[in-house]
Order: C-alpha cells, then sequence, then structure tokens
C-alpha cells in the first residue's frame, strides 16, 4: 500500500522543512514547494492526497492556489497563515478549503487535523449512495451533481454538501455555527456568515423552482429544509 502523500507549500523554509522531516516520520509521503506557482505543477505532477498550504506565497498566493486546485480537484486543502483574522477563515472556508491552522502551530497539532481530515475525505469516498430526490431537485455527492428542474446546476462543493446535509434531515433547523460544525468539519471561530453566503446564493439557485420544498431561515436560530407532507 502506497504511503499518503501530502504536498506542502510553505515559503518559510525553515516551517517547510520542519514540516517535512516531521510528515516522513509520521509515514506520509512528502513533496514541498515554496511558491504558488510551482504548487500547482507539483500538485498536477505529484497528485498528492492533500495538500497544506500558506496562504502568503510568491507568485500566486494561497487564495489563487486554492481556487486553481478547487477547479480540478477535491482532494482536501488545509489553510496555513499567521494572520487568524475572522475575513481571511471566512474567504478559506468559501473557497472549499477542509480546515484552517494558525501559526505558530505545534507539529503534532497538524498532524492530528490531517489525520481528522483525511478521515472525513475517506468516509465521504467510501459511501456507496450519497443523494437525496425531492419534487424537481436531486443533490448527488458521489458525483457532486445538482440538478433542478432535470437541468445540470453549477454549485461549488461546499454548497452542494449544505444543500445535501440540510436535505437529508428535511425539517431540521439548524443554528450557523451547527452548520459549520457538521459540513466544514472543525470548530470554528469567528464570524458565522459565510453560511448566510452559501444559503443566499443556493437560494438563487433553487427559488421558485418547486411548492414541495423551501430552503428556510429560522430567525433568531439558523436554516432548514422544509417539506410538505
Amino acid at each position: 500500500m502506497e504511503p499518503t502523500k501530502i504536498l506542502v507549500v510553505d515559503d518559510d523554509r525553515n516551517i517547510n522543512e520542519l514540516l517535512r522531516l516531521y510528515l516522513e516520520k509520521e509515514g506520509y509521503s512528502v513533496a514541498s514547494t515554496y511558491d504558488g506557482v510551482d504548487a500547482i505543477k507539483k500538485f498536477e505532477d505529484h497528485k498528492p492526497d492533500l495538500v497544506l498550504l500558506d496562504i502568503m506565497l510568491p507568485g500566486m498566493d494561497g487564495w489563487q492556489v486554492c481556487r486553481e486546485i478547487r477547479k480540478k480537484s477535491e482532494k482536501p486543502v488545509i489553510m496555513i497563515t499567521a494572520k487568524g483574522e475572522t475575513f481571511d477563515k471566512v474567504l478559506g472556508l468559501e473557497l472549499g478549503a477542509d480546515d484552517y491552522i494558525v501559526k505558530p502551530f505545534d507539529a503534532k497539532e497538524v498532524v492530528a487535523r490531517i489525520k481528522a481530515v483525511l478521515r472525513r475525505y475517506s468516509g465521504a469516498e467510501n459511501d456507496t449512495v450519497k443523494e437525496v430526490r425531492y419534487d424537481n431537485l436531486v443533490v448527488n455527492l458521489t458525483n457532486y451533481e445538482l440538478r433542478v428542474a432535470g437541468q445540470l446546476v453549477d454549485a461549488p462543493p461546499k454548497e452542494l454538501e449544505l444543500l445535501y446535509h440540510l436535505a437529508s434531515n428535511p425539517n431540521r433547523v439548524y443554528t450557523r455555527d451547527q452548520l459549520l460544525d457538521e459540513v466544514w468539519g472543525f470548530e470554528y471561530y469567528g464570524d458565522s456568515r459565510t453560511v448566510d453566503v452559501h444559503i443566499k446564493r443556493l437560494r438563487e439557485k433553487l427559488e421558485g423552482k418547486s411548492d414541495q420544498w423551501s430552503l428556510k431561515t429560522v430567525w433568531g436560530v439558523g436554516y432548514k429544509f422544509e417539506t410538505k407532507n
């Protein structure tokens, strides 16, 4: 069995080398690079199972690297930054990052986060059927497809995952924090407006497509996928 492959992208060579040594000690196969442009090439060449991605990079910043990766792959991405501002976290989540680590960090914490993200990703891959169907709506996470009134509709991965989660539990009310924890999969500190952004975008795609279901705001609480019996 081949070892799990990790791509480390960080322009701080000391941190890059430290992560490489620690991850190799844990049994991972590691490829490293120090700038964003080369990160895209290394991702295509090495086909890693997970990417550790710093935000402040020469050539192309981590935001753009994450965008480029998400155009071609759903492999997990863990963002690394020294900033830690709420805005950065929201943007990272919206771009499809799977987790978020703020410098300075402990190498053991990084390994624990990697294992947790890989478990979630592996579990999602191994589910035999991940599809919900309603009147004029099919959400398929196996193929990451959204069909509305029979038509294939473009939707980013996190929008699909959010809709699937809500539609799999019809009429259950979720708080924003619950959705961040259960859909994005890690404890999140800060502004939960990223959920509002995703709900707004989903409503634009789903509005008026059926009178049998709807995405409802429960004021002061959160959201639910409401269905008529």
